[in-house]
């Protein structure tokens, strides 16, 4: 076995001690000491081992338990620990000898129990540590939701999302101590639920409708200009949906979106996969508050921003799989900083719309190979009493994937 602590991880439900199957009752009762919550340790026996709640916040707790040298030590976890759980934050950190997890029913399943919804073809979304605003990511009409919240104002956080989204004739039902005896649903519709508190350990699930007025936002590159919040610094949405086909995100992919301006790229790449990071590196700053308010408003709070000035900046940054260049691809080096950072097998997509910018992706071309794209794109507008096409500037679009055997 690995050396250290031995840990497991007994997933456990509102229905406490009694819903514990005997391998989960006797992982605990062999435990030396059992880690949990306030709400979770008091479900268990007076006989049990003793008890240790996390404290606020966890990681220095967490950071300990990985570093015990021996024994054994049982984690309590709400339901399926490895499901937006303290199972999958251990597991990702240590060796998987020293790890062994005991799941329950997880309050995912149990809501989509309660409502006869096929769990395969509902989303599920957590908001335990997250701003509410993360839904807002998965709210398309049609689509069913179940949202993982902390605090008796976790559904009305939800809710006021909800609703600004313009969702708010959505079905929303919220239920309360899922598996245990004081076991509540409560169903209404996400405008009527207002701000009312609730028992504390609930889920929040969700059918969107939205507003006949209210604008739609699908998952797929390319969401309408009016989306973002924007001084003109903006890849506009056609070359948008242009280049994230091109980028391809993929899981756990990290992109850098370099000259974000109002981060529109890095936004739709998380959109488009959960899993994945995005870096929006700007150097001003009032365009750097703009791609955080685009982010948590669309659904992606967890976009990481850096400030400053590239290529420089970029030394500091860990390596990406694909790197979108909307703006200064003339500066001097920043394309080949971008390629040499770029992990072997990514792609760099370039946009330019200058003589200048073109020249250096013709550039670019030459010494790594790759394709280029010319873009041009109109609008039909008014023009006194008749319409007439109002073409944007022409653009230029540089693709290229790395070789995997090149290095760094």
């Amino acid at each position: 076995m690995g050396g250290g602590a031995q840990i497991v991880v007994v997933g456990i439900g509102a229905d406490g001690w009694e819903g514990l199957a005997p391998a989960a009752r006797a992982a605990i009762l062999d435990a030396d000491e059992v880690f949990g919550s306030r709400r979770q340790l008091e479900l268990l026996p007076a006989h049990a081992p003793p008890r240790r709640a996390w404290p606020t916040p966890l990681a220095s707790a967490v950071q300990e338990l990985l570093d015990r040298p021996q024994g054994n030590v049982c984690v309590l976890a709400s339901g399926d620990p490895m499901l937006h759980g303290i199972g999958a934050t251990l597991a990702a950190r240590l060796d998987r000898r020293r790890l062994r997890v005991i799941p329950h029913v997880s309050a995912f399943s149990l809501a989509c129990a309660r409502l006869g919804w096929a769990a395969a073809e509902v989303e599920l979304v957590s908001a335990v540590a997250r701003p509410p605003e993360v839904v807002a990511r998965a709210l398309q009409p049609g689509r069913r939701i179940v949202v993982y919240v902390t605090g008796a104002g976790g559904a009305a956080n939800v809710a006021r999302v909800v609703c600004r989204c313009g969702c708010a004739p959505s079905r929303f039902v919220v239920l309360e101590q899922l598996g245990g005896p004081a076991e509540r649903v409560i169903e209404t519709t996400a405008a009527e639920f207002g701000q009312r508190q609730v028992d504390p350990l609930h889920v929040v699930a969700i059918e969107c409708a939205r507003e006949p007025t209210a604008a739609l936002r699908a998952r797929v590159p390319g969401l309408p200009d009016a989306a973002y919040e924007s001084d003109g610094a903006l890849t506009k949405h056609a070359a948008r949906a242009v280049a994230l086909a091109a980028l391809a995100p993929t899981p756990r992919g990290l992109l850098w979106d370099v000259g974000a301006g109002s981060g529109s790229v890095a936004v739709e790449w998380l959109r488009c996969e959960p899993s994945a990071r995005a870096i929006a590196v700007e150097r001003r700053p009032d365009r750097l508050e703009r791609v955080r308010r685009n982010a948590l408003a669309l659904g992606v709070p967890w976009l990481e921003t850096v400030a400053g000035e590239a290529p420089g900046v970029l030394a500091a940054l860990p390596p990406p799989d694909a790197v979108f260049v909307g703006g200064g691809v003339s500066a001097d080096g920043m394309l080949e900083s971008c390629w040499r950072a770029l992990l072997p097998g990514g792609r760099i997509v370039a946009h330019a719309v200058t003589l200048e910018g073109e020249s250096a992706l013709v550039a670019a071309r030459g010494r790594h190979g790759g394709e280029l794209l010319r873009l041009e794109v109109s609008h039909a507008a008014a023009l006194g009493g008749f319409s007439a096409w109002r073409p944007q500037l022409p653009l230029v679009q540089w693709v290229c994937e790395k070789p995997p055997a090149e290095g760094r």
